[in-house]
């Protein structure tokens, strides 16, 4: 098989570069950033990378955001590697390592990019999955083969174990829940992802996702217990808003330590000390009717 190969560094017409099949939708935020950044640099840190295809189209397959912050800017031209000889493994795996390197992920973006660097990695690299490695192990022919979650872990300064459990909650998502997490009026953490991984239904996983996109739900294991209630056909309690505004102040005075508490006080004093004496007069009144 033909190896890609670097066909020149060079500046293609912005207009030019075709966008199809990416993993992640573009960021209002990060373009807006390195729209910024660029009107204080004066120039783009680093070029796209895009791929000729045999027609002599150019396909994106790294720069996401700096094409849209070219675009935006209205260039006419960017700065890009042309590779060709490329196939859609070897394009993806670019995609995702220069994702993961280069951006500001959230836990649900990091987690996507990973689950898919690994089917691809292992695609690419058969000789690594667990069971092949394991059994070439024991044959004693497996000196040079890294796992994927190794390889993975050495190469963007994560531990083993935190390439794991992404994994796990990535490849458990299809589309759907993607994109209904992404618009979740709350971001999804590593927690929530990994509670969803271990969901073995597919009914299940798609109602949690759905809760936790909508605002029904605060984490994914508190909807995971609404749907249990809900196949108990146990109606959830109705949550008292003053009650959980109470438990959650108290909370965080309690863990506050003393000089937080004494700032605490003096910043809203003003507005306390009435509450105070409102209810002082209230108890006294009381034992007075008594």
């Amino acid at each position: 098989m033909t190896s890609p190969t670097l066909l020149k560094i060079d500046e293609v017409a912005v207009a030019d570069v075709i966008e199809r099949g990416r993993l992640r939708p573009v960021s209002e935020a990060a373009v807006e950033s390195l729209v910024a950044s660029i009107g204080e640099l004066g120039v783009m840190k680093d070029p796209i990378h895009v791929r000729k295809l045999k027609d002599g189209k150019l396909v994106l397959i790294a720069g996401g955001h700096r094409l849209a912050a070219a675009r935006r800017l209205g260039w006419e031209r960017i700065a890009a590697k042309v590779w060709t000889n490329v196939t859609d493994d070897w394009a993806r795996l670019m995609e995702v390592d220069d994702n993961i390197a280069g951006a500001e992920l959230n836990a649900l973006d990091t987690a996507i990019f990973l689950a898919t660097r690994k089917e691809v990695y292992e695609r690419l690299h058969p000789e690594t999955k667990a069971g092949v490695a394991g059994g070439r192990a024991r044959q004693g022919s497996a000196n040079d083969i890294v796992s994927f979650a190794a390889a993975t872990a050495e190469k963007f300064a994560l531990s083993r174990r935190q390439v794991e459990r992404l994994v796990a909650a990535g490849a458990k998502l299809d589309p759907k829940d993607r994109s209904l997490l992404r618009a979740a009026k709350r971001p999804v953490t590593l927690k929530d992802l990994t509670e969803i991984s271990k969901i073995g239904q597919p009914p299940e996983r798609y109602a949690v996702v759905a809760a936790l996109s909508e605002g029904r739900a605060r984490t994914a294991a508190e909807a995971r217990k609404a749907y249990a209630a809900q196949e108990r056909g146990v109606e959830p309690p109705v949550k008292d808003p003053v009650e959980e505004g109470f438990n959650k102040l108290m909370d965080a005075w309690k863990r506050a330590p003393k000089a937080a508490r004494r700032r605490f006080i003096e910043e809203l004093f003003d507005e306390v000390a009435p509450l105070v004496d409102d209810e002082a007069d209230h108890r006294v009144g009381g034992m007075a009717a008594e």
